[in-house]
């Protein structure tokens, strides 16, 4: 394998710090670079504290570290973005471009930017919802990704950049604090399960949606940006599915190993956008042109949720 060099911005996130983990694993300590914005005092690995906005700084950290892949996760999630929406546009675009520009001026060879379910709308189809389809996404989140989505494959078709993404559902995992999302409920639960037992949800009991357990999008991501290019046949963004549950659902397999816990409902705007999401998503594509394919299913996730937060 040559070796390469990563940069991972956004990574004290829900996805850099597993991501990171990762790959450091494959590619060694020495080879991946963490970055954020905030100041780290004891960070796992190589870390520099930086910008996404910050166009300079950041070919600084890249040639300082002969950089040739950047996974840019830097971004303000669903919740977050509608409280502060020219915010989130400014970074979720900028970040992008300011990396984008990298790979077409030549100095990185590989981008992988994260979209999300997010770039779909309240008239999307809701089951199954297909790789092309109907995008009126009515969150700034959405609005960013859906954007964000046509300049990767701008910069594809006319500069020849290697970008790379996946429209990542739900993500859960148990090693962050959820981060703003409004598919947060889910690893919420878990935790709120273990330590008094009981949990409000602030979606509604039956608010389907399509979700993935973080070793499943860690394994597609590194998948997807490991892939010979010329398998990777969509540069905008793939489908990815996972798994697609309800709030009463992940209730339920919770109650099989802790049969006193209890759920209640207190629906909050968080619910308006859940409603605008899909409740299951087909990803056909992404299983034809790179082999990926899902292990955890909602039982065996929870099962290893539990084991491994307690």
């Amino acid at each position: 394998m040559s070796t390469e060099t990563i940069l991972i911005m956004g990574a004290n996130g829900q996805i850099g710090l597993e991501l990171a983990e990762n790959l450091r694993g494959i590619y060694g300590e020495n080879n991946v670079i963490s970055a954020d914005i905030k100041d780290l005092k004891n960070p796992a690995g190589i870390y520099e504290q930086l910008d996404v906005m910050d166009k300079d700084r950041m070919y600084e950290v890249i040639k300082k570290y002969k950089v040739t892949q950047v996974y840019l996760l830097a971004a303000l999630l669903s919740a977050t973005a509608e409280q502060k929406p020219k915010s989130a546009w400014n970074l979720n675009m900028e970040g992008l471009f300011n990396v984008l520009d990298a790979a077409k001026d030549g100095i990185i060879k590989k981008v992988y930017w994260p979209s999300s379910i997010a770039v779909f709308g309240p008239t999307t189809p809701m089951e199954n919802t297909p790789q092309y389809t109907v995008m009126e996404p009515n969150t700034i989140y959405g609005i960013s990704k859906q954007a964000g989505e046509r300049f990767c494959e701008y910069y594809h078709q006319k500069y020849g950049v290697d970008v790379r993404s996946i429209r990542y559902p739900g993500l859960i995992g148990y090693k962050s604090a959820p981060g703003g999302g409004t598919t947060d409920y889910a690893v919420h639960i878990y935790h709120e399960a273990l330590k008094t037992g009981t949990y409000e949800c602030f979606l509604s009991e039956h608010t389907a949606l399509p979700m993935m357990y973080m070793p499943d999008a860690i394994r597609a991501t590194i998948e997807l940006m490991d892939a010979p290019a010329e398998k990777v046949k969509i540069r905008s963004s793939y489908n990815l599915g996972g798994i697609s549950f309800d709030p009463s659902q992940i209730a339920a397999e919770i109650k099989k190993h802790i049969p006193d816990f209890t759920i209640t409902y207190k629906p909050d705007f968080r619910q308006a956008i859940a409603d605008s999401w899909p409740k299951s998503i087909e990803d056909t594509r992404a299983r034809e042109d790179w082999g990926w394919n899902p292990k955890y299913d909602l039982a065996s996730m929870t099962q290893d949720m539990l084991d491994n937060l307690k």
